[in-house]
């Protein structure tokens, strides 16, 4: 699952600790030739000792050269010629860093795999906001960082990579179960999304995985717009042996649904699962069914599913659904299918709404709960 940027990541970290290595071998390097110094200045004092030493320099005005620029001076000119070349001053920096255990980070090692991260994201599918955010993030993280130089730069690119990541990715995260739990019952949820994207398989999906849990449910098919909608959930129901609530084609949805409740509520039925039509944001007949079920029902919780796959199209429909009827949580179904990995990183952060749930295969069982740092630690091998 999203292997494609796994390993787009991966070559991001390679790059950037590669970048910040060499610079630090350029600062030992600096180092050693600074502490050769003192050495050999030691050499020619012990010289001067045993009466080896040169002859002294000839008075001024005896005709010889003028007399040598002391010590000071030296070191007063290497400064201001440094402060004259960046390249030098960060050099000078990172070497005097490193005499003291020390390997700092600066812009110009990220400057490159950085703007490679950003291509790999949008490459991705990652929004083009998300991918900035984070490239910010892990930028904000590691400039003017310092390292002991017995750590290794991978370990502190990779911590920044998996902090920025899990901002963007956990945004408005709750615990799903937990609130089915603490709610009154019955618990509504009703789903929405565009058509074709499994909408209706995940509901049957969610009902098996609340049955594992311990939780009753049953099946209420808003979907009266669609013909053989009611053949479609009639189907999953009868292999999981749960009741469904559904009226003629052309009915009324709000009222599917609310029949549903008075069921779950006559019957000790713990969560009813609403399905709705499949429709676009711009389908103002469509959207107006959703608001009156909404008005009818009043959902504990209204879930959007959209296609793992359909990258960018994802998290656009998201935000659109979200602006017209607003939703709680996000579904995505095909996450085994999807090497990209963009709907997955950008749709909790563009919308404020969580991923509750991945599709990961066709079997009733194959609805994985969304966990955050489990995503981030796998698209960094940190398992």
């Amino acid at each position: 699952m999203f292997d494609g940027l796994k390993d787009k990541l991966s070559s991001f970290r390679e790059d950037a600790a590669e970048e910040v290595e060499e610079k630090a071998a350029e600062a030992e390097s600096v180092e050693a030739e600074s502490a050769d110094a003192p050495r050999a200045e030691g050499a020619e004092a012990e010289a001067a000792d045993r009466g080896d030493a040169a002859p002294a320099a000839e008075p001024a005005g005896s005709g010889a050269d003028a007399p040598a620029v002391g010590e000071d001076e030296d070191a007063t000119a290497a400064e201001e010629a440094a402060e004259d070349d960046g390249s030098a001053a960060s050099t000078f920096r990172r070497a005097k860093a490193f005499a003291t255990g020390k390997v700092i980070i600066e812009e110009e090692d990220l400057e490159e795999p950085l703007r490679n991260l950003e291509f790999a994201l949008l490459e991705s599918d990652v929004e083009v906001s998300v991918a900035e955010e984070i490239v910010d993030a892990v930028r904000e993280r590691m400039l003017g960082e310092s390292r002991a130089q017995i750590e290794t730069t991978d370990e502190l690119v990779t911590e920044a990579l998996h902090d920025a990541l899990l901002d963007v990715i956990s945004v408005g995260q709750f615990d799903f179960e937990e609130r089915v739990a603490a709610a009154d019952k019955p618990v509504t949820i009703v789903f929405t999304g565009v058509n074709g994207v499994g909408k209706t398989t995940t509901i049957a999906k969610l009902s098996e995985w609340l049955e594992a849990r311990g939780y009753s449910s049953v099946l209420a098919n808003g979907d009266t717009y669609r013909a053989g909608a009611n053949e479609q959930i009639r189907e999953h129901a009868e292999a999981l042996d749960r009741r469904l609530i559904a009226h003629e084609k052309g009915g009324d949805p709000a009222a599917v649904v609310y029949d549903g409740i008075e069921y779950a509520e006559a019957n000790d039925v713990d969560v009813v699962l609403g399905d709705t039509a499949g429709r676009l944001h711009t389908s103002n007949d469509l959207m107006a069914q959703l608001e009156k079920i909404d008005r009818v029902v009043d959902p504990d919780l209204t879930l959007f599913v959209d296609e793992s796959v359909a990258g960018q199209d994802a998290v656009r429909r998201a935000k659109e659904f979200d602006d017209a009827a607003a939703i709680d949580g996000v579904v995505l179904t095909k996450a085994d299918a999807d090497s990209s990995g963009g709907a997955a990183i950008s749709i909790a952060y563009v919308t404020g709404k969580p991923i509750l749930f991945l599709g990961t295969g066709q079997g009733y069982g194959d609805l994985a709960r969304f966990d955050p740092e489990a995503l981030v630690d796998e698209l960094l091998d940190e398992e």
